[in-house]
């Protein structure tokens, strides 16, 4: 199926030049000189071989045609994560490397779509946004705008982001997992 390229996600597998790619990381680069273009960093399915590919925002890619299924997130054992089938309830078991910088997001609970290819995982795909607690906090420094600044703390999940001058230990918070971003104070 085809699609542009600045919609391609972490997770998503790609078919190009005859190989699939599993997608780690995108970035849209916008040059002072030319047109914009993503920058996607990806993993050769078979080969574990790394890419780093540049295409035109406008232009289009082979996203390949995959098995997709809803699971559950049940627990992580080292680099190993296990899911469970909604349906049939059987258990799988993929490694950190498959799921790639997004896996320090999943939470206990967490509905995920796992994606395969002849049966084996090539990648998983987790919600955009998740709620997680700031565990440290800096102080505020004394005289910095709250429009312009950004103070660094840390996630329950042990992650370093950075956060709205306002935003103090124990505030729970929206954070964008493809990115790794505040995105807002949660609605609790």
């Amino acid at each position: 199926m085809k699609v542009n390229a600045n919609q391609m996600r972490p997770g998503h597998v790609l078919e190009h030049n005859g190989k699939l790619y599993v997608v780690q990381k995108t970035q849209i680069v916008q040059p002072g000189k030319g047109g914009a273009f993503i920058q996607i960093e990806g993993k050769d399915v078979r080969t574990g071989t790394r890419i780093s590919e540049r295409f035109r925002t406008q232009e289009t890619v082979e996203r390949a045609r995959l098995d997709e299924t809803e699971m559950t997130f049940l627990f992580s054992e080292g680099d190993n994560f296990t899911f469970m089938d909604k349906e049939s309830y059987e258990q799988v078991t993929i490694a950190r490397e498959v799921i790639g910088d997004q896996s320090v997001f999943l939470q206990d609970g967490m509905e995920v779509t796992v994606q395969s290819h002849e049966g084996s995982p090539l990648g998983v795909e987790i919600p955009g946004k998740v709620t997680l607690q700031i565990v440290e906090a800096d102080p505020v420094v004394k005289g910095q705008t709250a429009s312009s600044s950004y103070k660094p703390a840390k996630l329950e999940n042990g992650v370093s982001i950075l956060v709205p001058p306002h935003i103090e230990a124990g505030t729970r918070i929206v954070v964008d997992t493809a990115e790794g971003t505040y995105v807002e104070r949660a609605k609790d």
